[in-house]
């Protein structure tokens, strides 16, 4: 029991001490501890106290470079502001000597013009006793002037001013013939080297049509089968056409007649297809012309599309071209149109080109000037106006449109590409060749030319000569003078232009002589 218990007293003192050795190696622990943290703490100000130190410095060298950049900024402008203002001053000064140079001038200007003036007024007063002096002396000679010559001033004047007006009159006819010849030879030599120009260019063949096509037959037994049983062969063909069908004794011909030259191919062809096929009704006629009429349209569609790819014009309407391609098929005094056409652009296009214009436009509008002549006939206007309307129509430009409008001089041109179509289109139709013109009308507008010169008085004799493209006057000497011959020509040539209707141009001669006859006895 007692060794248990000494057992227990040791056990509780080794725990003792123990327990005294840990607290004190716990408390030596903690102040080393305690130490390292407070050197640690004095480290941390110290870094602290430096970094603050250094941003200090930091902070006090960037203030300094800003007053010194301020500070250099101020001075910079501060040295500008006293550039300016010594070149304000320079400036200042400069006006200041050249306002004293300008009064010094005033001054001597002003007193050269008191003494100018000074002058001037003792000219004036002389020059008034001048005046007086000469209108004394004017009226004394005036006087004197009446006296001798019997007339008074009024009278004299009155004499003076009728010689001068007409002496003046004299001058100022000679002058406008003068002016007129020299303008006439310049533009009569310029226009022929042009046209020749163009009509040595443009060789165009003639194509004489007429108002009636003929239809060879096998045999004269074909005639019967043409007409049919009752002739209702016949009046079939001639519904389905619109062409007269002509059968008379002319061997193994038939003869087909119509103003229309559309109408009348398509029966030529229809005609000569039945006549190959050997069927020949009512309903086979019919069906024959019906498949003629497309392959018309067709040709007229591709005459058009030739005729615009020959002459280089692109962008047309189809219309256009459709109207352009049945052209084909009419004539104007016996002239194919479509050729005329051709005929026209080409020419156009050189005289164009001459002058310095585009040959384009003009080729474009003459192309479409004659299109009126084909249009059907509910369409109301002149050829020329239904032309122009359809050019409008389809988007053409005004220049090709009063083009076309005035080249019958229907409308004023406003255009020098409208002047060019007149003069290449009357160039067509009046060239040698071209156009058959129907003897009557001939002989009668002849007769009208000669009596449209007769109707002057004055006039002793006319002829229309070159086939009606001059007139030559012979008018009395006595009763005619220069100037009034020619005052006659120009009144002649407007009652030609308004009275007749022609192509080309019409060259008007008045032909005065003088003749002094004396008797010896």
């Amino acid at each position: 029991m007692e060794i248990m218990g000494i057992s227990w007293l040791v056990l509780i003192g080794v725990a003792i001490v123990s327990g005294a050795l840990g607290f004190v190696a716990r408390k030596v622990l903690s102040g080393r501890r305690i130490a390292e943290g407070e050197e640690r703490a004095r480290t941390i100000v110290a870094d602290a106290g430096k970094e603050a130190e250094r941003a200090r410095k930091e902070g006090e060298l960037e203030v300094k470079d800003m007053i010194f950049r301020a500070r250099t900024e101020l001075e910079n402008e501060a040295r500008e502001r006293r550039n300016e203002l010594q070149g304000l001053e320079r400036r200042l000064l400069q006006r200041e000597e050249s306002l004293d140079r300008k009064l010094d001038l005033v001054d001597r200007r002003e007193q050269q013009i008191s003494g100018k003036e000074t002058e001037l007024g003792r000219r004036e007063e002389l020059v008034r006793e001048n005046e007086s002096k000469y209108q004394a002396l004017l009226a004394e000679e005036r006087q004197n002037l009446e006296r001798i010559s019997g007339m008074t001033a009024e009278e004299a004047k009155r004499v003076l001013i009728r010689h001068m007006e007409s002496e003046a009159r004299l001058e100022a006819v000679a002058l406008v013939k003068r002016i007129e010849d020299e303008a006439k030879e310049t533009a009569d030599r310029k226009a022929k080297e042009i046209l020749a120009i163009a009509i040595d260019r443009c060789a165009s063949d003639f194509v004489a049509e007429a108002t009636v096509s003929v239809v060879a037959l096998p045999s004269d037994d074909m005639k019967g089968r043409i007409i049919g049983r009752e002739g209702r062969n016949i009046r079939a063909f001639e519904k389905a056409t619109g062409i007269d069908v002509i059968v008379d004794d002319t061997p193994e011909a038939v003869i087909l007649s119509g103003f229309d030259a559309v109408r009348r191919e398509i029966a030529r062809i229809a005609m000569d297809r039945l006549i190959a096929d050997g069927r020949i009704h009512p309903a086979r006629i019919e069906e024959v012309v019906e498949k003629v009429k497309k392959d018309i349209d067709e040709k007229i569609r591709e005459a058009g599309e030739q005729i615009t790819f020959e002459l280089g014009v692109t962008g047309l309407h189809s219309e256009l071209i459709r109207l352009i391609g049945r052209l084909q098929y009419r004539t104007s005094y016996s002239q194919n149109q479509l050729h005329h056409t051709r005929e026209v652009a080409q020419l156009a296009a050189m005289i164009a080109a001459e002058m310095g214009l585009d040959p384009a436009l003009v080729k474009r509008a003459a192309l479409l000037h004659d299109i009126g002549k084909t249009v059907d006939g509910y369409h109301e206007g002149t050829h020329t106006q239904i032309a122009a309307e359809f050019a409008k129509k389809y988007g053409e430009h005004p220049h090709v449109v009063n083009a076309i409008a005035a080249h019958h001089e229907d409308e004023e041109p406003n255009c020098l590409e409208a002047v060019i179509l007149q003069a290449a289109d009357s160039l067509s139709a009046a060239r040698p060749g071209a156009r058959r013109e129907i003897l009557e009308s001939y002989v009668k507008r002849l007769e009208k030319l000669e009596k449209i010169a007769d109707s002057f008085r004055g006039v002793s004799k006319s002829y229309a000569i070159q086939a009606g493209r001059e007139i030559r006057i012979i008018v009395e000497s006595g009763q005619v003078s220069d100037t009034d011959a020619q005052h006659m020509a120009r009144d002649i040539a407007s009652r030609i232009e308004q009275e007749l209707e022609y192509p080309g141009h019409v060259k008007v001669t008045v032909i005065r002589e003088t003749r002094a006859v004396e008797y010896a006895k």
